[in-house]
């Protein structure tokens, strides 16, 4: 049992523990500012992207939540930048600049280089403007698009289908095909997260029981990589509720029927599922894009199909 004495000194020595951590959020707070960059550095860096970025190139933001540069950085050039943005391919970009202010607390760059470096070289020195660091790296991870669905989706035909192959049409509006039924089936190319990372996807919700939604695109190239991404929006991913089902993703070639890509997301799992086939050389295809999910709820699914070069070393 402690003495009368030291239950004493107590209340002291909490109020000299209450003391000391004050005065380190106050050296702290003090010494901020300088390490935060001024509308200055971030018109510096602006011009320097103004002056020298090309049409394709990306920013990448390190850390990944200094925000505050989207303010800055010219519309032309896409800002990227989440929870673990570090290691993303960002494969549709020959060239990234890292925007970085690496004199922030807990900046730890070591980590960044780890995960954000491999296939990447840098073209040129690290620029300084104030706490602001800029450089541009070759993307060794590139793969360009030679068709994206969600950049094609009004010319697509979208449908209700039936196990027994019957279809119910979802006619375009202007902006989106719409199902008839529940005011979520519908298929058009929008912005969601899913798992922290931005996407713009297409919205294709599964309509519930043994039925898909179809989203069938013509002049598909072939000789290509064919890649599916997809996942659950926002919160809907986490819960493992048994009551809720696998949501299936999946395209088909419409002329044969082969099956060319599935990826079943069962509750419980997040982020970014990819599946990718590399066609064989020949003519333009038709492809059936869907989605399915005995149980529809909490299903919401984007996704986004596209035809790419094949990866290095991979022949069609």
């Amino acid at each position: 049992m402690p003495s009368p004495k030291a239950l004493r000194a107590l209340p002291l020595v909490e109020l000299g523990a209450l003391l000391l951590v004050a005065l380190l959020c106050l050296v702290f707070q003090l010494r901020l500012p300088g390490r935060l960059p001024t509308d200055a550095d971030e018109r510096a860096m602006a011009d320097v992207l103004a002056r020298d970025a090309r049409p394709g190139d990306a920013v990448l933001l390190f850390p990944w939540w200094t925000e505050r540069a989207r303010l800055f950085v010219p519309p032309s050039v896409p800002v990227y930048g989440w929870l673990e943005s570090d290691r993303a391919d960002l494969s549709a970009h020959p060239r990234i600049w890292v925007l970085g202010q690496p004199d922030l607390p807990r900046s730890d760059v070591g980590a960044f280089e780890a995960a954000f470096l491999p296939g990447r070289k840098a073209l040129g020195p690290e620029a300084r403007l104030g706490p602001l660091s800029l450089r541009l790296y070759e993307n060794g991870r590139y793969r360009p698009r030679h068709w994206v669905a969600s950049e094609s989706a009004s010319a697509a035909r979208v449908y209700l289908e039936q196990p027994d192959g019957s279809r119910q049409d979802c006619p375009f509006d202007g902006r989106a095909h719409r199902c008839p039924g529940p005011p979520y089936l519908y298929v058009a190319p929008e912005w969601h997260e899913i798992f922290y990372e931005p996407r713009h996807c297409l919205w294709m919700h599964a309509p519930g029981g043994p039925q898909r939604l179809v989203a069938e695109f013509a002049n598909v190239p072939s000789g290509m990589g064919l890649r599916l991404e997809g996942g659950i929006i926002f919160e809907f991913a986490h819960p493992k509720d048994p009551r809720l089902s696998t949501a299936y993703l999946g395209v088909d070639d419409a002329a044969t029927g082969e099956r060319l890509l599935d990826v079943p997301i069962p509750p419980g799992r997040e982020g970014v599922q990819k599946a990718e086939v590399v066609l064989p050389p020949g003519p333009p295809r038709t492809v059936k894009v869907w989605v399915q999910a005995d149980n529809a709820e909490s299903r919401q699914v984007c996704l986004d199909v596209m035809a790419l070069e094949p990866a290095v070393g991979v022949k069609p």
